[in-house]
C-alpha cells in the first residue's frame, strides 16, 4: 500500500479520510494548510496527495502549483477533495490537467479507493 498525504483545513474531514485509507492498509500523513502540505511532502515523499481547495492562506490551487514547480514533488499524483462543485470555470483552469481526479464532498470510501487505484 502507499503513503498518502491528506491536506484539508477541516479536522473532521482529515479524521474521516485517514480512517478510510488506513482501514485499507495505507500509511496516512495529514496537514491542515497548503504551506504545511508542501513541507510534509518534501519530508515524507508521499505516493499520493489529496488536497482541499478552500483553505485559509494558501488555497489548494496555489498549493498544487507549488507542488508541481518543485523538482522533488512534481511527480506526485494529486486529487482535489473539495466541497466546490465542478464548474465550467473550474474545468478551464490550467491546473485541472495536473490532477488525477476531482472529488466533491461528500464522498465515499469507494470514491477514494477508486481514485488511488488509478495510480497506485
Amino acid at each position: 500500500m502507499g503513503k498518502i498525504l491528506v491536506c484539508d483545513d477541516d479536522f473532521d474531514i482529515i479524521r474521516s479520510v485517514k480512517f478510510m485509507l488506513e482501514s485499507e492498509g495505507h500509511d496516512v500523513v495529514t496537514t491542515l494548510s497548503g504551506r504545511e502540505c508542501i513541507e510534509k511532502a518534501k519530508d515524507d515523499k508521499p505516493d499520493y496527495i489529496f488536497l482541499d481547495i478552500m483553505m485559509p492562506g494558501m488555497d489548494g490551487w496555489e498549493t498544487l502549483r507549488e507542488l508541481k514547480k518543485n523538482k522533488e514533488l512534481k511527480h506526485i499524483p494529486v486529487s482535489m477533495l473539495t466541497v466546490k462543485p465542478l464548474t465550467l470555470e473550474t474545468i478551464k483552469q490550467e491546473e485541472m490537467g495536473r490532477l488525477v481526479d476531482y472529488i466533491v464532498k461528500p464522498f465515499s470510501k469507494e470514491d477514494l479507493m477508486e481514485t488511488i487505484g488509478q495510480v497506485l
